[in-house]
């Protein structure tokens, strides 16, 4: 099996195609646009080509608004007609995944999945990991102290494969969620300290059998990382799964491998909530603890030769950076997004702060960015709209109702808001 997957990738690079594409030009019924397909969207990063996503609106102007039926702090993804969100009953013990129609918010089918009852922190839930979304099937991660579950099932809600790891142990409760790349699976499987009879790992399996094709060993830390891994491809070579956490800092991995092509363990001094992003050839993460930043830093990666090797491009040591939210890096900029609920604008290339604003409450959740604007929802459930400038413009605050944890997802020219137990949809008209 090894032979025939080395054989098929070294076929797909001569003809200049992954998986990935394939996909894209197989999937010729999906318009441009109409895929979230893993948290914060297209590689993570956050950013939407959507111009059709209202900058205020009213209780009359949302496409729909549906209840769900558990609740959670995952974030929705699509694919073409059909939407996916988790959801989670500490008491029943169990999650469930829920496909939803796109055009009402219908309920289009469920799968509920056991889980072992725990408790973890009260700001956590038993729906945190986001699913990933590729042409074919959803993939769904739910993780206890007891067992990990990270099951496939097709848009139809038959269950393609289940696979079953150890419990994950760390003092919150897990929440990092499973990406697609090329034909692969990959998710971080990391305990804390304290678990000294349990390995710390990443796992890449077999999109299509859930066989496990590489398991990375990891050093198991003080303290777990929450980041979810995004894609770097370099000007020249091949692509990089880059992982970020305390234990190791940040990682370049080689996906067809498993194996570590650089990395920068000094790169954080505390807890990694956050996930990565890309910015001009920097990758950009943040860490923190006790609900407040400590640290942002910028990397130059390392490349597959050996030839160059990571190093920092620059760091600002500051408790108004973010602990939990993403950043988002367009055009130049760096947006930040603090818990605390601080909103800063930095020049990705250097880190200069161009400037500092407080528009709201807290944030958990992460911003995304389309056409120009930054929308991003308060811990109050307060939908905040920024310009993405060099000058500071707050454009609107939109209520949702309810506290959220979760990030806004784009797909077809509209986007769809989780609160802990509603979900909206808004925008797409012209």
């Amino acid at each position: 099996m090894s032979d025939i997957f080395f054989t098929r990738r070294r076929f797909l690079k001569a003809a200049g195609l992954g998986f990935s594409l394939l996909m894209s030009i197989l999937s010729t019924s999906v318009s441009q646009g109409q895929q979230w397909s893993r948290f914060r969207g297209p590689n993570g990063q956050g950013i939407s080509d959507a111009k059709t996503i209202p900058v205020k609106w009213m209780e009359k102007d949302y496409n729909w608004k549906i209840e769900l039926p558990r609740g959670g702090h995952s974030s929705p993804v699509l694919w073409g007609d059909k939407l996916f969100v988790t959801g989670g009953d500490q008491q029943a013990e169990h999650s469930v995944l829920l496909a939803l129609s796109v055009s009402d918010g219908g309920v289009l089918w469920q799968k509920e999945y056991s889980l072992s009852k725990y408790h973890p922190n009260k700001l956590n839930s038993f729906a945190t990991a986001t699913p990933a979304v590729d042409a074919e099937n959803v993939y769904v991660l739910f993780t206890s102290p007891e067992e990990t579950i990270l099951a496939s099932l097709n848009h139809k809600g038959d269950e393609i494969w289940k696979r079953t790891f150890e419990g994950v142990r760390c003092q919150h409760g897990a929440g990092s969620s499973p990406i697609v790349y090329d034909d692969i699976v990959v998710f971080t499987h990391e305990h804390e300290g304290n678990a000294k009879d349990a390995k710390s790992a990443w796992f890449a399996v077999n999109r299509k059998t859930g066989r496990t094709r590489w398991t990375l060993e990891r050093k198991t830390s003080s303290k777990t990382s929450y980041s979810t891994p995004c894609i770097y491809q370099p000007k020249e070579g091949d692509a990089q799964l880059v992982f970020t956490s305390l234990a190791h800092g940040m990682t370049g991995v080689d996906p067809l491998a498993g194996t570590v092509i650089w990395e920068l363990d000094s790169a954080f001094v505390s807890r990694v909530v956050s996930s990565p992003v890309i910015a001009n050839g920097l990758l950009i993460g943040t860490c923190g603890d006790y609900g407040t930043g400590k640290l942002l830093t910028a990397i130059r990666p390392g490349t597959s030769d050996k030839s160059i090797q990571p190093s920092e491009a620059y760091k600002i040591e500051s408790s108004s950076m973010p602990y939990v939210p993403t950043l988002v890096a367009k055009d130049g900029l760096l947006f930040t997004f603090h818990d605390k609920g601080d909103v800063s604008c930095l020049r990705s290339a250097t880190g200069r702060q161009l400037w500092q604003e407080k528009p709201a409450g807290r944030f958990f959740g992460s911003p995304v960015w389309a056409d120009g604007k930054l929308y991003c929802i308060t811990m109050d459930g307060d939908v905040v709209v920024l310009r993405a400038a060099e000058t500071y413009e707050l454009l609107a605050v939109n209520p949702l109702g309810e506290k959220s944890h979760a990030t806004p997802a784009i797909a077809g020219g509209r986007m769809y808001l989780r609160t802990y137990s509603h979900l909206f949809s808004v925008g797409g008209k012209k």
